[in-house]
């Protein structure tokens, strides 16, 4: 049976500094509603305390044995990366399956998203073969991890603004050799988080509602 095609924009709200495990419940929970139709597709945005996190994969890419602050296990996509002060995470949780979206078709719009936001700083970025993310000539400057259950996904991306590259040196962000950088050593000035949040919404809402 097919289903009718969603074209509505989904909300949008700034949940400012947040802990990550209760987010990642939110996330879950908000998700299933989707699914079941108790609930409209929603985009979140924050910022973490400081945590490191694992995917289903679970590989371990630590350059040390302990690490400056918690280690979850999650159940997205990827591998273990660093979330935190000076970044900004983009949670949409879409109903791919009434979108009539193919999961590499919305990761692909996902780091379009990215793509097009930087470029209003001047700042250049690619994808990379076999690479998930957004990448300057320097090292990654977006990280993505999804999780598609019943049709819906949830989870998403995340842009290094201003981040204490200390957090970075205690693992091998995403296997590679590559180092992760940030906005601000492309860009003299940049606004705040939320704003930056607000603005990559609206690539993201306008990609998603062309398709």
């Amino acid at each position: 049976m097919n289903l009718p095609q969603i074209k509505a924009v989904p909300s949008f709200e700034w949940l400012g500094r947040q802990p990550y495990e209760p987010m990642w419940q939110q996330l879950k929970i908000h998700a299933e509603a989707v699914a079941s139709g108790q609930k409209e597709e929603i985009v979140w945005a924050c910022e973490h305390d400081p945590v490191y996190t694992t995917g289903k994969r679970a590989i371990d890419n630590r350059t040390q044995s302990a690490l400056p602050a918690p280690l979850i296990d999650t159940d997205r996509g990827g591998e273990t990366t660093f979330h935190g002060p000076g970044q900004v995470m983009f949670y949409p949780i879409i109903a791919l399956k009434k979108r009539h979206m193919f999961p590499k078709e919305y990761v692909h719009l996902l780091e379009q998203s990215a793509i097009n936001l930087l470029a209003t700083f001047n700042i250049n970025t690619k994808r990379q073969c076999g690479l998930p993310g957004v990448w300057t000539d320097d090292g990654k400057i977006a990280a993505i991890g999804l999780r598609i259950q019943h049709g819906v996904a949830y989870h998403g991306m995340v842009l290094n603004m201003n981040v204490a590259p200390d957090w970075f040196t205690a693992i091998n962000p995403c296997g590679t050799s590559k180092k992760s950088v940030n906005m601000i050593r492309y860009a003299e000035q940049l606004p705040e988080l939320q704003i930056v949040a607000s603005q990559w919404n609206q690539h993201f809402t306008s990609l998603l509602c062309r398709n």
